[in-house]
């Protein structure tokens, strides 16, 4: 479903450090720094009349124009609203349907009815649900009826999301993946997407755009911020420059399916892995004092506009992100931390909120005990379903991908090594700066999963060395037993966060929070652990 592990951590830990060309991408906008809007300091909504009145608006290379000339404005990460209904009568590029997209067009996996051929789609209001309509290259979640099609009416509280296909053999920019193309392995056909908002009336300058999925009309403002809750960090020196890290988080990050098949590749990680790295990253370096003001001011607005966006699909509807190796990682902390900035607590408190909604950084963790003494499992690369309590063991299709680490290595099954070398390379290294956001900022609470918090803990500090020469002695092809004995390999072994800046924050401010380290050491209420194995060998 993926590329192998061991490839795909080698080119992401190359992509990490890397930074977006300059002018690689003619639809990059330039980056820029915040206006740090405070209650002290809270800007008035202006006039209607002194909005600009134009026929078209463009941002990140598509252009919507109206019938008739409308007043606009843009929300505090650059995003256009339009006030007033509207129609929409040109979107550019043009999206394409049907008999427009020639047969010389068609990347090798695309094998739809002609009729429901698509580039450059538009979706109004997109459904909270695993689907998505940018491309008919889209795999698994394609669903042509939510195209929108011209001309196409706006009133108060409706969203466009209009995308940019990738055309054959067009190279990706993103950072984290640069080089992919469209129809290779899992990757995206959708080059990047922006959204066009409609609203009743003029907006403050510091005012969030609304979720995109949906008919929502709850404007959230920076000056609510609650800024005192980001702790002040001595930036390490090697730590990413936050002017252009922030360019890797300033596009809407549209992700409705699963596996990445529809994300907008030169907008965000193609692999959730990334995905969760770089949006608790963003929010690493907007706690460091050695960033300017204004740079920690955008870099906190594009993560909380990207849980803001993410909330919206849980609030409307859709399941989640559930555990699947490292693909379901990553949504669950834009969440929480935009929810505890903007004082929200629906949204802060997701899990309580929502109960019935998937996230794979708890579908992976749990307490139990382990075979290596600790008290805190890893459940597999599929998890305990959040919703039933099941262990995903997949029995029948031959994939026993669930619970495991209460088991010795000399039990394990062939899968089982598979979610074990999930657990080292894609998923617990990810975990690091979400666990180190969250305990600074004292949310556990809020997060309402203490397991996550202590298996982060034990990887970071558990000498694994004697875990790894035991499970050397039984692994099996591919998962080569080198890689468990060789310590220079730490990308696989426990204590890796994925940079080393990273590491450096979590080494001289983890120890200083109320939470204490060895937590991973202690009893904790087993029975959800062990209900799920149960209900996993019933199966």
């Amino acid at each position: 479903m993926r590329l192998l592990i061991v490839q795909f951590v080698v080119l992401t830990l190359a992509a990490l450090t890397a930074s977006p060309a300059a002018g690689a991408d003619d639809d990059t906008p330039p980056g820029g720094a915040a206006v740090v809007y405070t209650k002290d300091n809270p800007p008035a909504a202006p006039k209607l009349d002194a909005l600009p009145l134009k026929e078209n608006v463009s941002e990140y290379g598509i252009t919507w124009t109206f019938e008739k000339p409308a007043r606009v404005g843009q929300f505090i990460n650059g995003d256009w609203y339009v006030v007033g209904a509207v129609a929409v009568v040109k979107i550019d590029p043009a999206p394409r349907y049907g008999s427009e997209v020639a047969d010389d067009e068609l990347d090798g996996r695309e094998k739809v009815p002609v009729p429901q051929r698509c580039r450059n789609g538009s979706v109004l209001n997109a459904p909270a649900r695993m689907q998505a309509a940018w491309d008919s290259g889209i795999m698994n979640y394609y669903a042509p009826e939510a195209r929108a099609r011209l001309p196409i009416a706006m009133k108060p509280g409706d969203s466009l999301a209009s995308s940019i296909s990738l055309k054959q053999s067009e190279k990706v920019t993103y950072p984290y993946h640069p080089g992919t193309v469209r129809g290779e392995g899992d990757n995206s056909p959708v080059k990047t997407i922006a959204v066009l908002t409609c609203v009743a009336g003029p907006l403050p300058p510091d005012a969030f755009r609304p979720g995109y999925s949906g008919h929502d009309t709850r404007i959230y403002l920076a000056r609510d911020l609650k800024r005192d809750l980001l702790p002040h960090f001595i930036q390490p020196t090697d730590a990413p420059d936050p002017v252009k890290f922030a360019e890797r988080v300033r596009r809407p990050w549209c992700d409705a399916g699963f596996f990445s098949f529809d994300v907008p590749q030169n907008s965000m990680p193609n692999y959730a892995q990334a995905y969760a790295q770089c949006v608790a990253d963003a929010v690493l370096l907007a706690c460091c004092d050695g960033t300017k003001p204004e740079d920690r001011e955008r870099l906190a607005i594009d993560i909380i506009q990207i849980g803001i966006d993410h909330f919206g699909l849980i609030r409307n509807g859709h399941p989640g992100w559930p555990a699947h190796g490292g693909h379901g990682s990553g949504r669950k902390f834009p969440i929480v931390f935009a929810g505890a900035m903007l004082g929200d607590d629906a949204m802060a408190n997701i899990n309580q909120s929502f109960p019935k909604a998937q996230f794979g950084e708890d579908e992976q963790t749990a307490y139990g005990d382990c075979w290596t003494g600790a008290k805190v499992v890893f459940t597999g690369h599929s998890g305990i379903d959040q919703v039933t309590g099941i262990g995903r063991d997949y029995v029948r299709a031959g994939n026993p991908w669930g619970p495991y680490e209460h088991l010795s290595p000399d039990k394990w099954l062939p899968e089982q090594f598979r979610s074990d070398a999930y657990r080292r390379a894609n998923t617990s290294t990810c975990f690091v700066a979400q666990a180190l956001v969250l305990s600074t900022m004292r949310l556990e609470k809020a997060w309402n999963h203490d397991a996550f918090f202590d298996y982060v803990d034990r990887w970071m500090f558990e000498d694994d060395k004697p875990f790894r020469i035991e499970i050397a002695k039984y692994c099996q092809p591919p998962y080569s037993k080198d890689t468990y004995l060789d310590d220079s390999k730490d990308w696989f072994h426990e204590g890796y966060a994925d940079q080393p800046w990273v590491k450096q924050l979590w080494t001289k401010y983890r120890p200083l929070c109320p939470a204490p380290t060895d937590g991973w050491k202690q009893n904790h209420d087993d029975s959800y652990y062990r209900n799920a194995v149960q209900k996993q060998r019933k199966e």
